[in-house]
């Protein structure tokens, strides 16, 4: 069967599921403005069935999967919409110009300038920070690998791309090949878990890292972190939609920020019903009033709280409409953070923290092998160099 055959086979499973499925009961468009303007999931999946579809259509869902969650018939059109996405490029109608600044800094990412490998002797386990978060608080990456490494003496450093966005952007192809050289090296290497800081990335890590236990620093530290001072206060949380069913992540976070003494008060969309910040499928880059819808609802829930948040892009996102911090602020600078006074990085000086990072981290980390990736894509290791030891360097 040819790869095409195989798309085609998927967006028929998927598309059939949604259409057999789907009682029309409307829950899923009450909060969408795609689906407002598009049609139910089965509307689509007709359309798809009868050739009416146009794939590009499918560009300005968020992939946000509210819509899968708040089925009571437990359909997932989440996965349908992607699926879509994935055959748009198949079918070479995928491509958007407006996607090409996200796809730049995604291949920034994985390359040799910005990517790095720290592994400590006997290290089985290694802190993944991503994209996001080295670049726009450097300094905070500092201090979660010092508070993680109290607790894991071996723990190693990662920096390099997962490639969510070409996952969401429909190219297959790119993503698992790019993460699946990433998963081996890792595996090759003796490396168990991961410890992930952005949400997006624990959800490619859980999804396609086979051989890797996925666990978020937010379950890490929960149980042992000690906060630097106590606060007061209430806040509300907002939850990324990447992580929206799972509970363990939801309860660690809360446990940090009442473990610092502030009150939570939820909103009306939290935990398994969150809703989308605006981020999410790179919806922002076709159609700006889908994405703002989110951030327009969010404003109504939040009523004047600060809103606390565990992933970088919603930080930013939800940052330009309401007082919002990213939790590892409010971890290692609580009083700066609640009074507004932390700032994050902005482009271009994003991608100089992320250099000047990478420079430092070798003597912090002191590993015993040292990695990069090439320009291929593949990642070269070599030990680290001394004049005891000189250092050899092998393809991954």
């Amino acid at each position: 069967m040819s790869t095409q055959e195989k798309e085609e086979n998927s967006i028929l499973f998927h598309t059939s599921q949604v259409v057999e499925g789907c009682i029309e009961c409307g829950k899923c468009s009450r909060d969408c403005r795609y689906l407002q303007q598009f049609g139910l999931p089965s509307e689509q999946a007709r359309e798809v069935h009868e050739s009416r579809f146009d794939l590009r259509q499918a560009f300005q869902c968020s992939l946000c999967g509210l819509c899968t969650e708040v089925c009571p018939q437990e359909i997932d059109p989440a996965a349908m919409f992607l699926a879509l996405r994935n055959e748009a490029v198949v079918r070479g109608q995928g491509e958007f110009r407006q996607h090409r600044v996200l796809k730049s800094y995604e291949r920034r990412g994985n390359s040799p300038l910005f990517s790095w490998y720290g592994l400590p002797r006997g290290c089985t386990t290694i802190f993944f920070p991503g994209c996001a978060l080295p670049g726009t608080r450097p300094a905070r990456i500092m201090d979660l690998y010092t508070e993680l490494r109290r607790q894991i003496p071996q723990l190693g450093l990662v920096l390099d791309c997962c490639t969510k966005p070409s996952h969401d952007l429909g190219q297959q192809g790119y993503f698992k090949q790019q993460f699946s050289v990433l998963r081996r090296t890792l595996v090759e290497q003796g490396i168990k878990e991961v410890l992930l800081a952005c949400p997006n990335c624990f959800r490619m890590f859980n999804d396609y890292g086979a051989g890797l236990k996925a666990r978020t620093i937010y379950e890490q530290l929960a149980d042992s972190f000690t906060h630097r001072q106590q606060l007061t206060g209430t806040v509300t949380v907002h939850d990324p939609c990447s992580v929206r069913t799972l509970k363990q992540i939801h309860t660690a976070v809360r446990s940090l920020l009442t473990g610092s003494g502030l009150t939570i008060s939820e909103m009306k969309h939290h935990g398994n019903d969150t809703l989308c910040c605006g981020e999410g499928g790179a919806v922002s880059y076709l159609n700006q009033e889908f994405s703002a819808n989110w951030g327009k609802i969010r404003q109504k829930e939040v009523e004047g709280r600060r809103v606390i948040t565990y992933c970088a892009g919603c930080t930013d996102y939800l940052g330009k409409l309401m007082p919002t911090s990213h939790l590892v602020d409010l971890l290692f600078e609580p009083e700066k953070t609640l009074l507004g006074r932390e700032k994050s990085a902005t482009a271009p000086f994003t991608y100089l923290n992320r250099l000047l990072l990478k420079r430092r981290l070798p003597e912090v980390v002191q590993p015993a092998m040292v990695g990069r990736r090439d320009r291929d894509g593949k990642i070269l290791f070599e030990k680290n160099r001394n004049p005891a030891q000189p250092g050899t360097c092998t393809k991954r």
